[in-house]
């Protein structure tokens, strides 16, 4: 069995038997590309072990590789041999080989950096620099307070529907990671500039043929695309002379922190974001205990004193 016959059986496993999205289907087939890259550099042909033979000193090796000479993190070390762990699972699982050699192999301990969170006032600051006399300065701006009053991804966003608002109920509909939908409740500041857009800016556009759900619209009268959304986020907080680094998910990051610090239950939280598991929501407990101790800090007078 060469490398070329395995990814070609381990890719079909992935859409037929896992159903993963073609993002994940992507990733895993990268991770295994490169492992192969590493075993052509450093083995000549007749010496390159073939799946079934790779040892756990191969293994050992391509991790060195990854981290001296593609000088890729650990998280990123820990996601790729995650992959190479789930190709060689499927080896097994199609009885190719007896053995996983990944089994006894510990990935880098993953690094968890804390995310860059705004304040409430940040927000409005960046919100309020927008010239709402343009058409799509307004809509930029209603799009700010979507993925604030929302925690809702970029790609969540740019594919939210019409059909998706139901606002006689104060919640929309997400088709969340693995086309997984959640109910998220909307705040009625946002519900306000979504339907001010809609009926006011949104309508006036020549909307083009498949794109007539879609909330958020180009000049071009299509859904936005991610990138645009990011380019427009970055000069919204140049334009308001906020000094940090921010993106989409910033608000995202700003919406479970504000919820966590206003006293909102972490498992609330987990079904408003989408998680999968708990432990991706406890993130936020870290920036709140931050949070408590820049308060105990300013305003405790035994903590004034120097």
């Amino acid at each position: 069995m060469d490398w070329e016959s395995a990814c070609k059986g381990f890719e079909s496993f992935l859409l037929i038997d896992k159903s993963v999205s073609l993002n994940t289907k992507l990733a895993y087939l990268h991770d295994v590309n490169l492992l192969q890259e590493y075993l052509n550099k450093r083995f000549k042909e007749e010496e390159r072990p073939l799946p079934p033979e790779l040892k756990i000193e191969h293994i050992q090796g391509f991790i060195n590789y990854l981290n001296e000479e593609k000088h890729i993190s650990e998280n990123s070390q820990a996601r790729c041999l995650s992959g190479i762990k789930s190709f060689y699972k499927y080896l097994v699982y199609e009885d190719m080989i007896k053995y996983n050699p990944l089994e006894l192999v510990e990935s880098p301990k993953s690094i968890r950096k804390l995310p860059q969170v705004l304040s409430f006032e940040e927000i409005e600051q960046i919100e309020n620099s927008f010239d709402l006399s343009k058409p799509e300065h307004f809509r930029d701006k209603t799009i700010i307070e979507t993925l604030y009053s929302c925690g809702l991804r970029v790609s969540e966003l740019v594919n939210l529907g019409l059909s998706n608002l139901y606002f006689a109920d104060n919640i929309i509909l997400v088709k969340g990671k693995g086309n997984k939908q959640r109910i998220v409740p909307i705040g009625r500041y946002a519900i306000k500039l979504i339907n001010l857009y809609v009926n006011d800016i949104r309508i006036h556009l020549r909307i083009a043929k498949g794109h007539e759900d879609y909330v958020f619209i180009s000049r071009l009268g299509k859904k936005l695309s991610r990138i645009s959304v990011f380019t427009m986020i970055k000069q919204a907080a140049e334009n308001a002379g906020i000094q940090k680094t921010i993106s989409p998910h910033t608000f995202r990051h700003s919406f479970a922190t504000h919820l966590l610090e206003g006293g909102a239950d972490l498992k609330a939280i987990q079904m408003m974001l989408g998680h999968e598991s708990i432990t991706t929501t406890e993130i936020y407990t870290h920036i709140d205990r931050q949070y408590l101790e820049d308060a105990i800090l300013s305003y405790h007078p035994r903590y004034k004193i120097k």
